[in-house]
This record gives C-alpha cells, sequence and structure tokens, in this order.
C-alpha cells in the first residue's frame, strides 16, 4: 500500500544552462501543487546540495530540473539513493535519453527513423578530419552541429557550408567534450506527449526563426505559431502518436515525456526526446494536455500520482 503523500519537495533551478527554463517550470508546478492541496516545499540544488534532503520530511520529489544533472540520470541517483519517490523518468531513462548518440543507438535497433549522423570525441578529433567523416557518411548540407548532451536546442547550430561548419566546430570543441553531427531536416516541427505510455497529442510548431531554437521555445517575443492539433492528416498524425510512444517505451521513460519530430516528405523523423519537458506558460505539454481538456492542476497531480522510486 502507498504511502500517504502530505509533503511534496519541488527540486528547482540547479545550476545547469537551463536554469532560469527549470525555476519557471518549478514556480508553475509549485503553484499547482498547492492549489491540489498538498504541502509544499522547494529545494535548488545550486544553493543546497541534493545530499541535504531530509528524507523524514518528505513523501515526495517533484523533478523540475531541466539539462545537466537535473535530467540526465544524476538527481535521479540521489532520489533513488535517499529512497524518496519521484516523478519523471528513472536513473537509466533519463541518462539514455539525455544523450542523443546513446538514444538514437536504441531508435535505430527499433526501427524508429532518425536523421543521419555521426558523434565525434572533440578531443581527439581535428578540423581536417570533418570533410572526411562529412563525406563518408553521405551527410549533405545544411547540417545540424550540437552537444551530445544538452537540452532545449542549446548549443545547436545550423551549418549552411563547411567553412561555417568549421567554425562552430573550433568554438563548440571548447565547451563540449563530444558534440554529434547530423543532417538537416527541412520539414514540418511535429512534438507529441506521451504520459505513462499512451500519447496524448500531437503539436506543430511554425517558428519565425531557422528553427525551433532556444528563444523560439521560451520567448514570447519569437512568435511561434502553435497549430493544435497538429496541420497532418489523420493517419500521419495516428502514425506519429504511435511512434512517440514506441520511443518512451524503448528507453523505459516514467511520466511524461515530449517528443520531437520533423515530417518530411511523408517521413516523421525522430530527433529527440525529452524526458523532463518544460511546465512553464509556453510549453507544449500542457499545450497539449489543455486541448484534451486536462488542467494544468490535474496534469501535475497525474504526474504526482505516477511518482514512485525504482524508476
Amino acid at each position: 500500500m502507498k504511502k500517504k503523500i502530505k509533503k511534496i519537495l519541488v527540486v528547482l533551478g540547479g545550476t545547469s544552462r537551463e536554469r532560469k527554463v527549470s525555476l519557471d517550470s518549478g514556480k508553475a508546478c509549485l503553484k499547482a501543487i498547492k492549489k491540489l492541496g498538498y504541502k509544499v516545499d522547494t529545494h535548488d540544488p545550486a544553493k543546497k546540495s541534493l545530499n541535504e534532503i531530509d528524507k523524514k520530511s518528505v513523501d515526495l520529489i517533484f523533478n523540475a530540473l531541466h539539462g545537466k544533472d537535473g535530467e540526465d540520470g544524476i538527481a535521479q541517483s540521489y532520489f533513488e539513493y535517499l529512497r524518496i519517490p519521484y516523478t519523471h523518468s528513472g536513473v537509466l531513462s533519463s541518462m539514455n535519453a539525455m544523450d542523443k548518440e546513446i538514444s538514437k543507438y536504441f531508435f535505430k535497433k527499433v526501427k524508429i527513423l532518425t536523421p543521419k549522423y555521426f558523434v565525434l570525441n572533440s578531443k581527439k578529433f581535428e578540423k581536417k578530419d570533418l570533410k572526411k567523416s562529412i563525406l563518408k557518411n553521405k551527410i549533405s548540407y545544411p547540417v545540424v552541429i550540437k552537444p551530445t548532451n544538452e537540452g532545449s536546442s542549446i548549443g545547436v547550430v545550423i551549418c549552411n557550408n563547411y567553412n561555417k561548419l568549421c567554425k562552430v566546430f573550433i568554438s563548440s570543441k571548447k565547451i563540449y567534450k563530444k558534440l554529434i553531427i547530423e543532417e538537416f531536416i527541412n520539414g514540418q516541427e511535429i512534438q507529441v506527449a506521451v504520459m505513462k505510455n499512451k500519447a496524448l497529442g500531437a503539436i506543430e510548431l511554425k517558428p519565425k526563426r531557422i528553427f525551433y531554437d532556444y528563444k523560439a521555445k521560451y520567448s514570447k517575443a519569437a512568435k511561434t505559431e502553435h497549430i493544435m492539433p497538429a496541420n497532418i492528416s489523420k493517419k500521419n498524425y495516428n502514425k506519429v502518436l504511435r511512434i512517440a510512444e514506441k520511443a518512451h517505451k524503448t528507453l523505459n521513460c516514467k511520466g511524461v515525456t515530449r517528443s520531437d519530430f520533423k515530417l518530411f516528405k511523408n517521413k516523421f523523423y525522430l530527433l529527440e526526446i525529452n524526458t523532463q519537458p518544460g511546465m512553464t506558460n509556453l510549453s507544449l505539454v500542457p499545450e497539449i494536455a489543455k486541448y484534451k481538456k486536462i488542467s494544468f492542476e490535474y496534469l501535475v497531480k497525474k504526474i504526482i500520482l505516477d511518482a514512485s522510486i525504482n524508476r
């Protein structure tokens, strides 16, 4: 029998480059949890270590962290060590989803289409090797270069030619140990929310910017157009829901996830899966849920009721 939930701790902020998004998500969830009638407090790992969480005074952890240390299995390891039930995906699922090289390996294994790519170790890899690798992997321009383990499109750059790719590579290798280079798919942006293995719906995004980057995601000034439900055929709509469910199950994800796709020439390419999707006013999972008549508070409640250890 599950212990009755009285006190919830919202873990938010952290030290990643997505700190601001995490704070916004955490504050929105905090407000909803209060409305649901739970006692609630917050914990920011940037100010106090996760080790210092008092497990005797907490019944459940609502994980609102984003990015490094928050959605890559690190925070989840602490929660498991503390034996406090927590929301969203577990240690391995989070680690595998955050690492684009690993997640692509699993997607390919179950025949989920993903853009052609190659991974390079930025310390060993030299500029002269770029052209050779592009040719070897039969990738044509434009290409996307990005870190293997960042979220919210941080560090993502589209390169239309070899000269730009070289410049971005030189600057990126100073920051990141591993980089991924993949073909740019010029199609419709489709994103799918999945909750407890079941797809909630698919939304289409029309960014005014070159692609759905950090600013397009989190700034109203970017004026990204949201189309819910996605403007695609019923057959394709159902198809992308099934692919998202398959990706969620393949990585053994828990709670809620968001999968990012491109639709090009009637084929869906899975770019990545997010195990800690945003819960801000501009976030897509709450928007998809709202279309399905699921309020923000009820969405948060569903996430809470799904929490456990040994995830």
